[in-house]
């Protein structure tokens, strides 16, 4: 008898041993095929397909749901360049995102947002600068000087936003021409 139920017991701890570490299995499966759906749906509207630049993305929490959002990155760097992000630049930069499709309300807006109130890692303009090259791949050269044009522009109207003591002076400070030196290069 003992020895019966020993071996129940055996069993039941095995059974329960493998019940486990199959569950384990299939999460990661489904944690694992739920990133490649979202790659996947990432690269479906953006038209990139470097795997690790999506795989960056994704794991940067940029979906296809919150790729405009984005675009602005240069924009939020640049704000946040001399330690904080003022009423103009928000609104300057809320503007920008307003006019590349970013509703409010929406996943992208809400993202931005959050960049405005809480200063992004610089992984994000890392994530961003592997984006537009690989979107440059994508783009004729004229396509792509406009885009790093465009870009550009914006970043400096978010600079020169609150910039300037009385209206007066140089309206970018050292720590944003830095920055904005930087993403030009």
């Amino acid at each position: 008898m003992p020895q019966e139920f020993l071996g129940d017991r055996r069993k039941a701890l095995e059974e329960s041993f493998f019940s486990k570490e199959n569950e384990k299995l299939r999460q990661a499966l489904r944690k694992k095929e739920a990133i490649q759906e979202k790659e996947h749906a990432l690269a479906n509207i953006s038209g990139i397909h470097d795997e690790s630049v999506l795989r960056h993305l994704v794991a940067l929490n940029i979906g296809a749901d919150t790729l405009t959002a984005l675009t602005m990155v240069p924009l939020v760097q640049v704000a946040w360049a001399d330690g904080g992000v003022d009423e103009k630049e928000r609104a300057a930069i809320l503007d920008a995102a307003g006019d590349v499709g970013v509703k409010k309300g929406s996943p992208s807006a809400d993202l931005l947002e959050e960049w405005l109130k809480f200063k992004p890692d610089r992984e994000i303009l890392k994530a961003w600068r592997e984006y537009v090259e690989a979107l440059t791949d994508t783009l004729s050269a004229e396509e792509g000087k406009k885009l790093r044009s465009a870009l550009l522009t914006l970043s400096r109207a978010v600079a020169e936003a609150s910039g300037g003591v009385l209206g007066f002076g140089d309206k970018i400070s050292k720590a944003e021409r830095a920055l904005l030196d930087e993403l030009e290069g």
